[in-house]
């Protein structure tokens, strides 16, 4: 690629002069926060900053959930904290989602209000017995946070009702739904670049200066910068409590007379599966090595890519033909919290990362609180 220095007085002045904010990340972060700067203040000049040519985390490469959060994924999380801070992100997750709605707009996210089901096998009788002993406890916390009566409902009928093998049991949830992942990130693009967002792609930064940002084509210079590279950002912040997860999915080919309708967790969230129309994608088995997923590869392995393949032919769709027509990773950012990271890290560098694999949830909601951040 050609130099900066090397380019016209055109391009330089219009595309590379010095922006009053500087963005690292074009995904749902990124991108989030560049429309509500440019809403707040239209006359700043805003520009985000893109390594590969499409986002290369997770926010055009995840499974389309609009989650909050299963059972017994709750359940797990208030083992590791309180219930004030377990349903404050849970909060935070479904006002994110009506964020996200109210931002974009159902239909340019093709988001189907489906609902959800947790799966249980017939091994994991404690894990169910543990939800259903406190479904009443969950169903008050959340309907506190959306206003939905009895979101958790015990659904037995489920597993036989899809055509499911080795499962015995579900809990349903009346307030996930699912999206257009490529619809969803094109409309912000889309508005970004209708608020006049200069978006350039293809550009690594290397390293940060007070206010330049270094590159292998040359220095890029600004007020303030705002880094959004979610499951990328320990390069930025090594002491953050950030890693890198590599989350891998498969998709089917065309199914025929396909019954499954709807998004479907089990392992607490560490497998999801959903219809894309008449197609099935499956995604997760990160608990399968831990070490080998904390990465920012963006490459399949065969360990997971094979229990993947497993499960859709044994338990998903055990008496139907079909092929892995498309398979791919995506990188998410975790840490010991499940909150996101939304800071002043200097003077004038801020961050908004640690989405915790709720990216499609909180990730718009994570845009408008940095934008805040940065226009005081």
């Amino acid at each position: 690629m050609i130099s900066f220095q090397n380019l016209s007085f055109w391009e330089k002045e219009t595309f590379l002069h010095k922006a009053d904010v500087l963005i690292l990340g074009s995904g749902i972060v990124g991108l989030s926060t560049a429309i509500y700067l440019k809403q707040r203040n239209p006359a700043k000049k805003v520009t985000v900053l893109e390594r590969g040519y499409l986002p290369s985390g997770a926010s055009t490469k995840n499974a389309g959930f609009s989650c909050i959060g299963s059972p017994s994924e709750l359940l797990d999380d208030l083992k590791a904290s309180s219930p004030e801070q377990v349903f404050a992100t849970v909060e935070k997750r479904w006002r994110g989602l009506q964020n996200l709605n109210q931002l974009l707009g159902t239909e340019n996210i093709g988001y189907l209000e489906l609902g959800s089901h947790e799966l249980f096998r017939p091994h994991e009788q404690d894990v169910l017995s543990d939800c259903l002993n406190n479904l009443d406890i969950l169903n008050s916390e959340l309907q506190q946070i959306t206003g939905l009566q009895n979101v958790f409902q015990l659904a037995p009928e489920i597993p036989n009702n899809f055509g499911f093998e080795g499962f015995e049991n579900a809990i349903s949830h009346k307030a996930e739904g699912q999206i257009n992942t490529g619809q969803m990130m094109r409309s912000l693009m889309k508005k970004a670049q209708d608020l006049d967002v200069i978006i350039l792609t293809g550009i690594e930064a290397t390293q940060i200066d007070r206010n330049s940002l270094h590159t292998a084509h040359g220095n890029l210079s600004f007020d303030k910068l705002a880094i959004c590279t979610n499951g990328f950002s320990k390069r930025f912040f090594p002491n953050m409590d950030v890693e890198p997860a590599r989350a891998q999915v498969v998709v089917t080919s065309p199914i025929k007379d396909l019954k499954l309708k709807g998004i479907f967790h089990l392992d607490a969230g560490y497998y999801y599966f959903r219809n894309i129309g008449n197609r099935v994608l499956l995604g997760g088995g990160r608990n399968l090595d831990f070490k080998a997923e904390n990465t920012t590869e963006l490459k399949n392995t065969d360990l997971i890519i094979n229990q993947l393949k497993k499960m859709l032919s044994e338990n998903i769709l055990p008496n139907s033909s079909f092929e892995i027509e498309h398979q791919w990773a995506g990188t998410m950012g975790v840490g010991k919290a499940k909150s996101p990271i939304i800071e002043q890290v200097e003077d004038n560098i801020y961050c908004g990362i640690r989405l915790g694999g709720m990216g499609v949830a909180i990730g718009s909601l994570v845009g408008k609180e940095l934008a805040e951040k940065l226009d005081q």
